[in-house]
């Protein structure tokens, strides 16, 4: 007995590591191009600096878009790769292409046509707003073709093909940083873009990553790509996709528009608060990529088992995630407290006496609200929805956030009118209201779910 679960144990590290590994290098190649470009626009000024963050606010949006599609891919994806059943499986990406194409094209249709409504929302700076639109007019294009290759590769990495998909976003990751360089400096000949620059070469690296995700499906035939069972109508699966996948979706972008509420505010205390917060969360993402890669292996593992009919293995697994998860988020405070003095070097030149000292401070705070965001979002977003429980996180991410945390620093930022830096510390208590609803639910064990179905034509 004793030697069966130690085989159990052993088998759910070795297949989380293979897992994992890929998933933590596609965060940090991510984090560390998104380090890079914000290092480049630095150099350009901090106008350029801040225009671009507050305009990124629609990607940022638009991520929760596709966090919440891929959350409701993997919960399906996961459990029917554990019952070995393909077909569904495509059935499943189809239906998530045509919610993301619907959606991409509405917002790339906002960037490039409203840009300067967009801007307006989060700054009422003109000179920002000025170079923000001409950002926004370019970067648009690349909203849907990010957006499909989204939905294949977080297919194939719920098949277990996470490598395939580090690899093919890696490609686009690192030739989008070499092209901003190119067209942000105008290196080997080509036209000195500055920030339109940084979206023409967004634009191109999606396309590529687009086309390579094209030639592996041809290739690979890992799934039957027929237009009946890709653009299918599937009833029941549709039924599916919106009982499971529409919460998952709300409730990220619930999160999302929380934070992207935050920009606001800090777009209303200065261009200084602006460029520091941009900096932060740039640093607390990339100390955070091992927890969130162990969280997404995690949750395919769990669904996988749970489709596999293994629920008591899913339970023991899923605690032996929360206690992985809880020491990689210590780790991580840490590893920003040593990365502070580097961060100095690297950016304070670049920001102004009082952006300096915003960022020192916020620093210090991300050391201890990384330890709440990891366990809240391994929780809610990788072992509630591995086993087909999304509307807890909606329930709670809008009571938390939108009945507490929102107004909460609206009137610490506008009514009270705290310091700069207390209205920071009181909005990165947001993780942490909702830290006992959290557990208390985990605890009853309600989540575990087997959410599939047979195949239906």
């Amino acid at each position: 007995m004793n030697h069966t679960l130690s085989t159990e144990k052993r088998e759910f590290y070795r297949s989380l590591w293979n897992l994992a590994l890929p998933m933590v290098l596609q965060n940090l190649i991510s984090a560390a191009v998104n380090s890079a470009d914000v290092l480049m626009l630095g150099v350009v000024g901090e106008t350029a600096l801040s225009a671009v963050s507050l305009a990124n606010q629609l990607q940022f949006l638009l991520n929760g878009l596709f966090f919440g599609i891929a959350s409701a891919i993997s919960m399906l994806v996961s459990q029917y790769w554990g019952k070995g059943d393909r077909r569904s499986i495509q059935a499943v990406m189809g239906i998530a292409l045509k919610v993301t194409c619907t959606v991409t094209l509405l917002v790339s249709g906002a960037a490039m046509l409203l840009p300067g409504v967009v801007m307006r929302l989060f700054t009422p700076d003109p000179e920002l707003i000025g170079v923000g639109c001409s950002y926004l007019r370019i970067i648009g294009i690349s909203y849907v073709l990010q957006g499909i290759s989204h939905v294949y590769e977080t297919t194939m990495r719920s098949m277990e093909r996470a490598r395939l998909s580090t690899t093919l976003v890696s490609i686009a990751l690192f030739l989008n940083i070499f092209l901003n360089a190119v067209f942000i400096f105008g290196l080997f000949g080509a036209p000195k873009l500055g920030v339109v620059g940084v979206g023409v070469a967004t634009v191109i690296a999606r396309a590529v990553e687009l086309a390579l995700c094209v030639g592996d499906a041809v290739r690979s035939g890992t799934l039957d790509y027929s237009p009946k069972v890709l653009l299918g109508r599937h009833r029941q699966l549709t039924g599916d996709f919106v009982r499971y996948a529409v919460p998952a979706l709300l409730n990220d972008m619930i999160w999302t528009a929380a934070f992207t509420t935050y920009s606001i505010i800090y777009g209303h205390l200065g261009s200084d608060m602006v460029a520091a917060s941009a900096v932060a969360t740039t640093v607390r993402n990339l100390a955070s990529t091992v927890a969130f890669g162990m969280a997404g292996a995690g949750t395919v593992l769990l669904g996988k088992q749970i489709g596999e009919g293994r629920k008591q293995a899913a339970r023991e697994n899923a605690s032996r995630l929360c206690r992985l998860t809880l020491c990689a988020s210590v780790v991580t405070g840490l590893v920003i407290l040593l990365l502070r003095p580097v961060v100095f070097q690297i950016y304070a030149p670049r920001l102004t006496a009082t952006g300096w000292d915003y960022l020192s401070f916020m620093l210090y705070v991300s050391t201890y609200y990384v330890i709440g965001q990891q366990m809240n979002t391994l929780v809610i977003a990788g072992i509630f929805r591995a086993g087909g429980d999304s509307r807890f996180g909606l329930v709670c991410d809008f009571v938390s956030m939108w009945l507490v945390a929102v107004p909460v620093s609206f009137f610490s930022a506008f009514v009270v009118k705290l310091p700069v830096k207390a209205v920071y510390f009181v909005i990165c208590l947001d993780e942490f209201y909702k830290m006992p609803a959290v557990y208390r639910h985990y605890k009853k064990y309600g989540w575990l779910k087997d959410i599939t179905r047979d195949y239906e034509e």
